[in-house]
């Protein structure tokens, strides 16, 4: 359920804005879908585990932040991460 230690890193490397980047929001956000993603498919052989589903609530609503303060810094970076993402359909 949650994500190992080598797909974090991997995601840290692809989404970093500069070498040793990991507080970026861009590198925030991925690290975020991930998770939500590993939890969404949790969710659906495990119904009624409601504690976990506040967890993925929390995690939902931290992301919509950090991609509202994104946009409101910089919208290009915004628009490419959510493009590479698949976010906003």
């Amino acid at each position: 359920m949650s994500i190992t230690p080598e797909r974090k890193a991997a995601l840290i490397t692809e989404h970093a804005v500069k070498p040793g980047d990991t507080g970026s929001p861009e590198v925030q956000v991925a690290i975020l879908t991930d998770r939500i993603t590993n939890l969404t498919e949790h969710f659906k052989t495990n119904k009624k585990d409601n504690h976990s589903r506040r967890g993925l609530l929390a995690m939902v609503a931290k992301r919509r932040s950090l991609l509202a303060y994104l946009k409101k810094k910089d919208e290009g970076r915004y628009t490419a991460l959510i493009a590479k993402l698949g976010l906003r359909h």
